[in-house]
């Protein structure tokens, strides 16, 4: 089933409607819900008797910094309610983090699988990449290709090189930190060259890792000191859903005043046909819960 998680390097054109559904509201648990209402349902994305691997954020315990306890909830219960044989969340990440963050405690209630590694080659399967630029192959956690479906489950931020992180540079987070750090040149925080290598080669790994969903985080996040915090705190109280990464990604962007084709990851995204940067060509459904 694992071959279903990944995407053929170089995607084919979009031929079906983007559509992304945005919940917004107070009650983040029910803006997610009415985000993933909107996109479809989660029936549309997770079917019973699936198998289902979902990727938080927990980077840092900062507010505005990680995935909210109440949006993983919320996609726990509805991929329970279709009748998901198996779901579990999986991460390099050290057990202190999902405790700091309060997703431990979400997995713990909600009775299902928190999957942790550690960060050890022998780990990690090497995925190549036939049409990478900086990226030539991946090292994905091999326990991933268990799973039939990803829904990837970043929070949008503030990054301190590439100015912003999102569904796309969450995929990192099943990528071994060992073949991470080769993402990043000596001055990936200054220099362009080194943040345009550093957003080539997020690309480069998405081409290789197919989420069947994103639900992103932007409930509260930082606008500033990213991506660990503390930082300057923006509350737009939205939950983005959707299966487009570089549309939800752009539409994130947005919300703080950047422009997505300024946002080197997003451009290069977009134009390898990972997905729509373009928001006026994108069926955008925004509501509040009820």
């Amino acid at each position: 089933m694992g071959q279903a998680l990944l995407a053929a390097s170089g995607a084919a054109p979009l031929t079906k409607p983007t559509v992304v559904g945005v919940g917004i509201g107070e009650d983040y648990g029910k803006a997610a819900g009415k985000a993933i209402a909107l996109a479809g349902g989660m029936k549309v994305f997770v079917q019973k008797g699936t198998k289902v691997a979902l990727l938080a954020n927990v980077q840092s315990r900062h507010p505005g910094t990680h995935t909210k306890p109440e949006v993983l909830r919320t996609v726990i219960g509805l991929c329970k309610k279709v009748g998901a044989a198996r779901i579990d969340c999986l991460s390099w990440q050290p057990v202190k983090q999902w405790e700091d963050t309060g997703l431990k405690a979400v997995c713990d209630a909600e009775g299902v699988g928190l999957r942790l590694f550690e960060k050890d080659e022998a780990l990690f399967q090497p995925v190549p990449i036939p049409k990478g630029v900086a990226l030539k192959e991946a090292r994905i956690l091999a326990a991933y290709f268990e799973y039939d479906r990803l829904i990837n489950m970043p929070i949008t931020k503030d990054h301190a090189g590439n100015k912003f992180t999102g569904a796309l540079k969450n995929l990192m987070g099943l990528n071994s930190p060992e073949n991470n750090r080769t993402f990043h040149k000596p001055n990936w925080k200054t220099d362009p060259d080194d943040i345009a290598h550093l957003d080539q080669s997020i690309v480069d790994l998405n081409q290789v890792v197919k989420p069947a969903l994103n639900v992103v985080d932007a409930t509260e996040f930082i606008v500033s000191n990213g991506p660990f915090g503390p930082g300057q705190i923006f509350t737009p109280q939205k939950v983005i859903v959707g299966t487009d990464r570089v549309a939800i990604d752009a539409y994130c962007a947005s919300l703080w005043g950047l422009k997505p084709a300024d946002i080197v990851q997003i451009k290069k995204a977009s134009e390898q046909g990972l997905g729509l940067m373009d928001l006026d060509k994108v069926t955008l459904k925004e509501d509040y819960y009820y």
